[in-house]
């Protein structure tokens, strides 16, 4: 792939890597399962966190706010998906659901970010505030979901002035017109590359710091 990533400036963002999203037995696990199986999208983003930090790039937690009793209810504009995390309490603060998956533990050297209220990881939180003191310019957005938060999150990267990289398969969503409206649709309109895993790990593992 032409594009260069230059580990001194290049993160992966980890968006929403909870129990309730990847794990068997997870409240969101059921609707996601047939997409993440057809994308291997557990061993990818275990080979897109792996290949980062090889390659001596900043891996970025980037985590949904975990519902706490009372989130949303007194809003005057809860949108459907906060209005859903209230009725199932997805990622709910002190349970198992709302710990990150055991692959997914932040490491030394790693970034986690304050937790967004909506489906930008950059709107209400320190996380341009985070990559711009570790000097990152580039970022590969990765995760859940790929037509919400990864988008939205990717689309603001782009609005601040990022380079963003959107990864086929290392991101699932609950249809598959979900996931070609992500990729084939809304994705070229402001995404830099668009690639699979096994590209971008090939691109990191070329990578010199």
């Amino acid at each position: 792939m032409p594009e260069t990533y230059d580990p001194r400036h290049t993160a992966v963002l980890l968006v929403d890597p909870y129990n309730d999203f990847l794990s068997e037995g997870g409240k969101v696990w059921p609707r996601l399962e047939p997409m993440a199986q057809e994308n291997g999208l557990l061993d990818n983003l275990r080979s897109m966190v792996a290949s980062a930090r090889d390659a001596g790039m900043r891996v970025v937690f980037v985590p949904h706010r975990r519902w706490e009793p009372g989130d949303y209810e007194t809003w005057a504009h809860p949108n459907p998906t906060q209005l859903s995390i209230m009725e199932r309490h997805s990622f709910a603060r002190g349970t198992w659901g709302g710990e990150f998956h055991p692959d997914f533990q932040p490491q030394p050297g790693d970034i986690v970010a304050a937790e967004h209220w909506g489906q930008s990881g950059f709107a209400n939180t320190d996380l341009d505030f985070q990559l711009k003191q570790h000097g990152i310019t580039h970022v590969a957005v990765v995760g859940l979901l790929a037509n919400t938060c990864i988008e939205s999150t990717a689309r603001f990267a782009m609005e601040l002035g990022y380079h963003v990289t959107l990864v086929r398969d290392a991101t699932a969503a609950f249809l598959s017109e979900m996931m070609h409206a992500a990729h084939e649709l809304n994705g070229p309109t402001y995404a830099h590359a668009i690639t699979t895993t096994a590209e971008l790990v090939a691109a990191f593992k070329g990578a010199h710091a």
